[in-house]
């Protein structure tokens, strides 16, 4: 007889009590100190006297089953059998025996997972699922991650930045990677083509004009037969509209570029979250290894690990300087598509379904 198929869970995210290690769990807030003996590692010492090391590697993040399990034959081999995965894609290990550190730091590097991540260094790149797996992209943002994090392993495992640097990428201007000290996403300049042949068999109309932000699509007759036609004047080239129906084509080879920004912030430590702001635009989307944007952004890095100061962050640092001065130093050109003077974003968002102000 088949075994019954399990039932979803709809209580949301489960309880993570039984997947920490004892340490953890038995010291549940109860901690008294912390500290860094060497990049990638982090000793916690709880009031009670226990002590756990957290060993933090990189990961690839899109992984196959194959290295998903080495990973945890790692963990039961070189650990304690107890690993967590980081909101950046990093796997750390839970061992509370310092013994234990050494030989797991070396398996790890033997395996191609560089230690490292913590404090002042350029943690792993936060990323969206490029062509693997999203429906919209414009580019491959775990593309350009890898080959920029080819460039960027030394500041990975070492701890020398000023403060720590959070790059995230996109692979379209909705921009689900989130904000960054350093944000890489793509840029469409032209509104979508489309083919009026397929759209009636294709794309459920209502759908489309609904996903558009700013209200710059409607529906159309087009040789007789149901379309969709795009108000240029109000469309901001965002790409929403393209995987609800695909015949509204916006990807374009020359057309689509990347566009970096600069002083992305979460956290309010010393100063409150901030948005970032574009530093270059026009970047060309040159796979498999965009050389461009590797050079943009080790340019930045150059100049902040040079002349900020001790725990500043990026947007901190340039906003300390100048913004004029900060292109300076990064020898980045200041171009016309760096001044917001759109006038129409309060006429197009009232327009729309989402936003009214």
């Amino acid at each position: 007889m088949a075994e019954a198929p399990r039932m979803p869970i709809e209580s949301g995210v489960p309880e993570m009590d039984k997947y920490l290690h004892p340490v953890l769990k038995k010291n549940y807030g109860s901690w008294a100190w912390h500290e860094r003996p060497r990049p990638g590692v982090l000793h916690h010492v709880a009031k009670s006297g226990d002590d756990i090391w957290t060993v933090r590697a990189g990961t690839q993040r899109q992984m196959d089953v194959y290295t998903i399990r080495k990973l945890a034959d790692i963990a039961d081999q070189y650990a304690e059998g107890h690993v967590r995965f980081t909101i950046r894609s990093n796997i750390e290990y839970m061992v509370s025996k310092e013994s234990m550190v050494q030989p797991l730091i070396d398996k790890l590097n033997e395996e191609g997972f560089p230690v490292g991540g913590t404090g002042p260094s350029v943690s792993m790149v936060s990323h969206t699922q490029g062509w693997l797996h999203c429906d919209i992209p414009g580019t491959d943002a775990s593309g350009a991650v890898k080959a920029l994090m080819d460039d960027l392993h030394k500041e990975f495992i070492r701890e020398e930045m000023p403060n720590r640097v959070h790059i995230t990428t996109s692979c379209c201007q909705i921009n689900c990677g989130g904000q960054g000290d350093i944000a890489i996403n793509i840029q469409h300049t032209k509104p979508p083509k489309i083919d009026h042949s397929q759209v009636a068999n294709v794309c459920e109309r209502p759908t489309v004009v609904a996903r558009c932000p700013v209200a710059a699509i409607r529906p159309a007759m087009v040789n007789g037969k149901p379309s969709l036609e795009v108000d240029e004047k109000k469309c901001i080239c965002c790409g929403a509209c393209f995987p609800p129906c695909p015949p509204m084509q916006i990807n374009d080879p020359e057309h689509s570029k990347f566009a970096i920004w600069v002083g992305g912030k979460n956290s309010n430590a010393r100063s409150k979250p901030t948005f970032h702001k574009l530093v270059a635009a026009g970047v060309p989307n040159n796979p498999p290894r965009w050389p461009e944007v590797s050079e943009v952004v080790l340019k930045i890095l150059k100049a902040y690990k040079e002349d900020a100061k001790d725990w500043e962050r990026i947007g901190e640092w340039a906003e300390r300087i100048g913004w004029p001065r900060f292109f300076e130093k990064t020898e980045l050109p200041f171009t016309k598509y760096h001044i917001d003077d759109w006038r129409g974003s309060r006429g197009n968002l009232n327009a729309s379904t989402h936003i009214r102000f």
